[in-house]
């Protein structure tokens, strides 16, 4: 990712999280119906899973830029989490060094955060998964990371293909993580609403046995398409 030298080495300590009501709202949605709702935009790319299932968490983003094999920054953004924050790790080059762990996540819980999404490794997920702190990581690794490069907090980052503003929304599970602009916040709960009660509607007409060819009335582009049933 493209660094201006003057965005390395900063700490921002005031920062605008998105409005907390919404943030409540969008927690109660997956993050399959959000980035649908979305227009299909803002999903993170499919190497980020949780690691273990199950694992889900909705808050506001806190950005953290980290150094190959370095994470010394893990600790400089421990400060500056308040609760409901989620913790975004992006890193300078491509790494997958386990750069966190259940210390870490130890401190990070006693701040109130959420859970961290990380494009780097992390380990310790017996323990992290006993603790019951969500991980989103590319990679699960023990390899162990040393504290010697500043990097940056509270900067914007792009994390695995998703540009991430500090306050931003952060919604995350099975499915994968979504990230939702702060701005944009509400109108997303709104559309997300509307795609779960029709969606409800489908499922009843589905679980009555409706076939989705007719549901979604297909037979005739299915045969203008040139689809031919034979027997």
């Amino acid at each position: 990712m493209s660094m201006s030298m003057n965005q390395l080495g900063i700490v921002k300590r005031n920062i605008v999280r998105a409005d907390k009501a919404a943030v409540e709202k969008l927690s109660r949605f997956g993050v399959a119906t959000i980035h649908e709702a979305m227009g299909r935009v803002g999903l993170m790319k499919p190497y980020m899973r949780p690691i273990y299932t199950g694992a889900h968490m909705c808050g506001t983003a806190v950005t953290v830029l980290l150094h190959p094999g370095d994470n010394w920054m893990m600790h400089v953004v421990a400060e500056q989490l308040q609760p409901g924050d989620v913790v975004i790790a992006a890193c300078t080059a491509d790494n997958t060094d386990g750069f966190f762990g259940d210390l870490l996540a130890t401190s990070f819980k006693a701040r109130g955060a959420m859970g961290l999404v990380i494009e780097g490794g992390c380990r310790d997920i017996k323990d992290l998964t006993a603790m019951q702190f969500p991980v989103f990581s590319r990679a699960i690794s023990a390899k162990g990371t040393i504290k010697a490069t500043i990097g940056s907090v509270n900067i914007p980052v792009v994390c695995a293909g998703v540009s991430v503003n500090p306050g931003d929304v952060v919604i995350a599970d099975d499915d994968g993580v979504v990230v939702v602009q702060a701005a944009v916040a509400m109108q997303v709960v709104d559309a997300a609403e509307a795609r779960e009660s029709l969606e409800a509607e489908k499922r009843a007409k589905l679980a009555a046995g409706v076939l989705g060819l007719d549901m979604y009335n297909m037979r005739e582009p299915l045969a203008k398409a040139g689809l031919k049933y034979i027997d």
